[in-house]
């Protein structure tokens, strides 16, 4: 399993488990949200952007030439059907993976071109919840969410103890530091993982199928929790996802994949009116 990805290279305690773009408006969905995105964009630029992405594995073109664009405080959510290279991008953006061609910058930052010792700086200001949440089995709760401190800070353990009770509080997980991840469900997982994406104070949130295996009711809920976190902490996130709902809850703008370009960038309002025809089969299949 691979080490959370705000940390360099480490080895984990062992066993630890463009084509035509159909732009619409740059209006949000949360009006509060975009206003203060816009704002941040116009004075400090966008906090990620991608330019001519590609990506093939052999003879499968999975991206091929994306754009995208995300401020400050905005949170962009990422749809398209399986292996359209949603995680790909994640993968990509994060150096886990290199681009055939085109530039990703976080930040100012252009990391395509960064030796292994800039990228793990680059990556220290980047917060990554995995699809499975991806917590060390060996470690408690507490343990699992200190863990980047332990690596890249000069906390002391009472700091880092203070620091990881306030951040689970926040997630609702104040009562379980003690636990491990084998006794705790899915969904409270997802909420130590997000914790332990935040431990660093990134400005680039990137989460990977956030409500993927969960019931409505826990979608639900880990929905509310990033919109709260968003809030109040005004971070840059990309949210790769299938779940349509959770998209239209949490997402300034949606970008819709296909064929490994977007077809489609707007709010989720925007796109469910949309009149081309694979955004249409796809709100529809989805609805």
């Amino acid at each position: 399993m691979m080490p959370p990805v705000q940390a360099p290279a480490v080895k984990p305690p062992e066993s630890a488990s463009g084509k035509n773009l159909a732009s619409a408006s740059s209006a949000s969905a949360k009006p509060s949200n975009a206003q203060r995105a816009s704002a941040d964009q116009a004075n400090f630029g966008p906090a990620m952007v991608v330019q001519g992405l590609h990506k093939s594995y052999g003879e499968q073109k999975v991206l091929n030439g994306l754009n995208l664009k995300v401020g400050s405080g905005q949170t962009v959510a990422v749809l398209g059907r399986s292996g359209t290279g949603k995680s790909v991008l994640l993968r990509l953006i994060v150096g886990l993976q290199k681009p055939d061609a085109g530039t990703i910058q976080i930040q100012g930052q252009e990391i395509t071109s960064a030796n292994l010792e800039e990228l793990n700086e680059i990556r220290k200001n980047m917060g990554f919840l995995f699809q499975h949440a991806a917590l060390y089995d060996s470690l408690t709760v507490e343990e699992n969410v200190a863990f980047p401190l332990r690596r890249h800070t000069e906390m002391t353990a009472a700091q880092r103890s203070e620091r990881v009770q306030e951040l689970l509080a926040s997630v609702g997980m104040e009562a379980d530091l003690q636990k491990m991840p084998s006794d705790i469900s899915g969904g409270m997982q997802k909420r130590v993982g997000l914790a332990r994406a935040l431990v660093l104070e990134p400005g680039i949130l990137l989460l990977d199928e956030p409500t993927a295996g969960l019931d409505p009711i826990t979608s639900g809920e880990i929905d509310e929790l990033i919109l709260k976190l968003q809030e109040e902490r005004e971070v840059a996130s990309i949210v790769v996802t299938h779940d349509l709902h959770s998209a239209k809850v949490i997402a300034d703008r949606i970008v819709l994949l296909h064929e490994g370009n977007a077809v489609i960038e707007g709010t989720y309002e925007e796109l469910e009116k949309s009149t081309d025809e694979f955004v249409a089969e796809f709100f529809k299949r989805d609805s």
